[in-house]
C-alpha cells in the first residue's frame, strides 16, 4: 500500500471509530485492527493520539469552512437559517470530525499556529456572512454578538442531536431539515410556527 493510502486509510478508520465510540477509546492497536493494517503502521504518519486528533481536526475545519460559504438566499433571514442547517448538517455528516474539533484537550491550538488558521478560516466564513448582512454600519460588537447567538445555536443544535438527549426528550425528529430550520427560525428570527412531522 502507498504511504499516502496507508495514512488515508489509517485516518479514516480513526475517523469511523470516534463517530460511532468517541475520541476517549481510541488506540493505535484498534486502529489497526480496524483498518486492516499491522500494528506498527499506524506510527509511520502519526507519532501519538495527537496526530491523528490534529489531522482529523484539521481536515474538518477545512471541510466546514467549504460548507459555510457561498451561502445564498433572498433575505438575511433566509442566509442565516442556510448557514444553521448547513453547520448541523455538517455535524451530523462527520460526527468523528466533529467530536475531535471542539475539544480543546485534544486539538490545542495555542500551540499549533497552523491549526488555529484553519481552525479561523470557519469561524471567519460565519463572521463573513454576519458582517454582509448587518451591512458596513454595524459595529464590531454588533457582529460579534450575532456571529457568536449563530455559533451558539448551530453547535449546541448539533450537539445535542449527535450526544445528547433531545430525541429522548421531545421525540423522534422525522424531518431533520425542516426541524433545523423551525428551531433557527423560533430562535434567531422569533418565528413561532413548528414543523409539519
Amino acid at each position: 500500500m502507498a504511504p499516502s493510502a496507508l495514512r488515508e486509510t489509517v485516518l479514516r478508520a480513526a475517523v469511523d471509530y470516534i463517530a460511532d465510540h468517541g475520541p476517549d477509546g481510541l488506540s493505535f492497536r484498534q486502529l489497526a485492527t480496524d483498518a486492516g493494517v499491522s500494528h506498527q503502521a499506524p506510527y509511520h504518519h502519526f507519532v501519538d493520539r495527537k496526530g491523528i486528533f490534529r489531522a482529523i481536526a484539521s481536515e474538518g475545519f477545512t471541510q466546514l469552512a467549504a460548507a459555510l460559504r457561498d451561502v445564498e438566499g433572498e433575505t438575511e433571514a433566509d442566509r442565516a437559517l442556510v448557514l444553521l442547517e448547513r453547520y448541523v448538517e455538517f455535524a451530523l455528516d462527520n460526527r468523528g470530525h466533529f467530536r475531535v474539533m471542539f475539544r480543546s484537550e485534544l486539538c490545542v491550538m495555542e500551540s499549533d499556529p497552523a491549526l488555529q488558521s484553519i481552525a479561523d478560516e470557519a469561524f471567519g466564513a460565519l463572521v463573513d456572512h454576519v458582517q454582509a448582512d448587518l451591512g458596513p454600519q454595524a459595529s464590531l460588537a454588533e457582529i460579534r454578538v450575532r456571529a457568536t447567538a449563530m455559533w451558539s445555536l448551530a453547535h449546541g443544535l448539533a450537539t445535542l442531536l449527535i450526544d445528547g438527549p433531545l430525541e429522548v426528550k421531545i421525540g423522534e425528529v422525522a424531518d431533520r431539515r425542516a426541524f433545523i430550520r423551525a428551531v433557527g427560525a423560533q430562535m434567531m428570527l422569533g418565528q413561532p410556527k413548528p414543523p409539519e412531522n
